[in-house]
């Protein structure tokens, strides 16, 4: 049984690192875009979004690519290789759930009235300040709905984890990669067990979620 529960701390511990980083790179790209992508949105757009439509064997293939240690990433990690490393599942984490971190804060961002930003820089405030202290504080829950919804998907990987993390246990078997590998080997009552857990927490998570919302709303009204 002890080898029943590092699958599951380890899809913690992959969700908890992904959902953090994409929140800072989050609030990086939004700036980004919100101040300098004005004619290129669309494009940008793109190709954060393509993770929602590309199935992960491809987004898989081209990370692994890039995972060898004659490119570029694998220069930066002085020769190594980051496929089946937990490393390397983050980085194809985060791109795999960029799109659940972004679309949330684009939606808040397209709704903001111009009005806010041509107050500030009417008082002479820079674009970084603008950004920071009348931007975010504005669109602040659509950011911590896009880092929960990352931390979330992330969770129930499997196409993109097992295409570049393979099922080394304690290393890149999360609980996901546990359920299929307990299916092969017809142990049905702990693949249950996975799925069971993944299915309640899942729930609890966006229920949070919703229930935030709506008190959101409700607030609002």
């Amino acid at each position: 049984m002890n080898s029943f529960w590092p699958p599951l701390f380890l899809s913690l511990q992959l969700a908890t690192v992904t959902a953090l980083l994409l929140l800072a790179l989050g609030i990086f790209i939004s700036y980004f875009i919100y101040f300098y992508t004005a004619r290129t949105t669309a494009l940008f757009k793109s190709i954060i979004s393509l993770p929602l439509v590309l199935p992960p064997t491809v987004l898989g293939y081209y990370l692994l690519v890039a995972f060898r240690p004659d490119n570029i990433l694998g220069k930066m990690m002085g020769g190594q290789s980051l496929a089946f490393s937990f490393t390397g599942l983050v980085i194809g984490s985060m791109i795999y759930s960029l799109p659940f971190m972004m679309n949330p804060v684009f939606s808040a961002l397209e709704n903001l009235p111009d009005t806010l930003k041509d107050a500030a820089f009417t008082l002479g405030k820079s674009k970084r300040t603008t950004f920071y202290k009348v931007i975010i504080p504005n669109i602040k829950p659509s950011i911590w709905i896009g880092a929960v919804m990352s931390f979330a998907h992330t969770i129930g990987e499997f196409g993109v984890v097992l295409m570049i993390g393979g099922n080394i246990p304690d290393k890149t078997r999360v609980a996901s990669i546990a359920i299929y590998n307990e299916v092969e080997k017809m142990n049905y009552s702990a693949a249950n067990f996975y799925a069971a857990i993944l299915l309640v927490f899942s729930l609890i998570v966006l229920f949070g979620l919703y229930s935030y919302q709506q008190q959101k709303n409700i607030r609002l009204l």
